[in-house]
């Protein structure tokens, strides 16, 4: 696959990553790379990030239904209260990826969001802080010139693992920088570019 956009049959240009799956390019298409602002989905998409460490981001895309069933919607409070007999149901779930340093891992994370939320203005803020509450929009031309880390992602990894995140490596969270639109890695020549940084995803309604 070249490093290049493509061309599709709709007449858009897109990265190259999504191929002509349908399901991969709805995601490259309406949320990867939107800017997101929600403290929770932001807590979800770093944990979903970590379970993908190893695999590719395709087979998570495809079991997300099936763990935000398995993780209550992603609900840290919950989450952080996950006992050992809940660990051992989550391990049993062919629905997700049972690794349990991952899984006991996300309830780590969920504890240390937790205290963050307490702390101070909310996990987005600390997040986006980080980049001065605004996208970084890059101007790569080919995949080969996007870095898989970078000085800022390492200094958010360092900082989150000192918190308690758990798989929260460098790669890991410019993985999830890309996603949420921390940073603008669409290429310069895919129609998402322009569109994304003018994006905004509403928050999804918070359940009582």
């Amino acid at each position: 696959m070249s490093g290049s956009a493509r061309l599709h049959a709709d007449g858009k240009t897109r990265c190259p990553w999504p191929g002509e799956d349908p399901f991969y390019m709805a995601y490259h298409d309406t949320e990867w790379g939107v800017p997101e602002y929600d403290d929770r989905a932001l807590y979800e998409k770093l944990i979903l990030d970590g379970f993908q460490a190893g695999l590719s981001w395709i087979t998570i895309l495809r079991k997300r239904e099936n763990f935000r069933k398995a993780f209550d919607d992603f609900q840290p409070e919950k989450i952080a209260r996950y006992n050992a007999k809940k660990i051992h149901a989550l391990m049993n779930d062919a629905g997700i990826v049972r690794n349990r340093a991952k899984i006991e891992g996300a309830v780590n994370s969920a504890k240390a969001y937790l205290k963050i939320m307490e702390e101070g203005p909310g996990f987005s803020k600390f997040m986006w802080d980080f980049v001065d509450g605004k996208p970084i929009v890059n101007q790569f031309k080919t995949t080969a010139s996007v870095p898989a880390s970078t000085p800022v992602s390492v200094k958010i990894s360092k900082e989150l693992g000192a918190r308690g995140f758990k798989f929260v490596g460098p790669t890991i969270v410019y993985a999830f920088m890309q996603a949420t639109g921390m940073v603008n890695d669409h290429l310069v020549t895919c129609f998402c570019h322009e569109t994304c940084s003018g994006k905004l995803r509403k928050p999804r309604l918070k359940t009582k």
